[in-house]
């Protein structure tokens, strides 16, 4: 299988670079300097003079905030830039798995979210990632869009790394208790794009959108309280962790209450889930406080 990968800078793409590369796969890694998936020619060259098996898209506009003042910016990679892969994908015979993300729903849901759930975005980033799954579905059959959640991990910037490095400064921290969700590390993330992309190469019949998020259910509040638990006996640091609700913390962008994604569907076609985020959480952080990483990391706008 020769994948090409887009936004192979973010924290997503170098994870599933990496995966790539360890299993010995045949691998295009082009971040968005080398290429702009909203420029149509730029994409057509890459595809034809790769020829990949399948293109796995992890660039995405994600500064949620943002985009409420970027619309078109937000657009063009989310909603746009989809588009272009595909037809250039269809022209191409390749295949096209693109990750999507919880926030296409309201949050209003009680319990989990299902792939035929009605989507209902708040704002900017949801409406163009929704708009984005659309306009790829229209335009190629051979897909597999995989919608995730919470995303972290060892690279890039993200809300682990986040509460890391604050824990190092402050000696409480406040953090919105009222917004649930499945935390879910781009090693696990990345194992369900090479297994998606590998059931289209084999010609299976998955083609479709499918949730993949990390198993259990937990609060932002109790997210950072995971991470602190697990960073303060190798720091020697405990900051308090203190709850607030949505309305203590505004922000330009609305964000879903519920964004409980149900992995059963992808779990059943392509036998493989997440592990669970506590155990996760565990791994990242050792690995970030081993190496340092934690207090190195910037954001990487433009890439999941």
């Amino acid at each position: 299988m020769k994948l090409l990968l887009t936004g192979a800078g973010g924290q997503l793409g170098r994870e599933t670079a990496a995966l790539a590369a360890a299993r010995g796969l045949g691998l295009v890694a082009l971040d968005r300097a080398g290429l702009d998936i909203a420029d149509a020619g730029a994409v057509a060259g890459a595809l034809a003079q790769h020829r990949p098996d399948i293109v796995i898209n992890a660039a995405a506009y994600t500064a949620v905030d943002r985009a409420e003042t970027e619309p078109d910016l937000a657009r063009a990679i989310n909603a746009a830039g989809p588009e272009v892969l595909a037809r250039a994908c269809a022209r191409q015979g390749a295949g096209l798995v693109h990750v999507s993300t919880d926030y296409v729903f309201d949050g209003t849901k009680a319990g989990a979210y299902v792939e035929s759930d009605p989507l209902a975005p708040l704002g900017v980033y949801g409406r163009t990632k929704a708009e984005g799954e659309a306009r790829l579905r229209d335009a190629l059959d051979r897909h597999v869009i995989l919608r995730t959640s919470w995303v972290y991990g060892v690279h890039g910037h993200n809300f682990l790394k986040t509460m890391l490095r604050l824990a190092g400064e402050r000696d409480r921290l406040t953090v919105v208790a009222d917004q649930h969700g499945c935390p879910t590390a781009t090693p696990d993330i990345a194992s369900a794009l090479l297994a998606a992309g590998e059931a289209l190469v084999a010609g299976r019949e998955v083609a479709g959108t499918y949730h993949f998020a990390g198993t259990g259910v937990t609060s932002w509040h109790g997210f950072a309280g995971a991470i602190i638990d697990e960073a303060a006996p190798l720091t020697g640091r405990r900051p308090e962790v203190a709850a607030i609700t949505t309305a203590d913390y505004p922000t330009p962008a609305r964000r879903p209450a519920n964004s409980e994604l149900s992995s059963d569907r992808f779990a059943e076609v392509f036998g493989l889930r997440a592990m669970h985020w506590r155990e996760r959480v565990r791994e990242v952080v050792h690995a970030l406080l081993g190496q340092g990483a934690a207090s190195q990391s910037q954001p990487a706008e433009g890439t999941l």
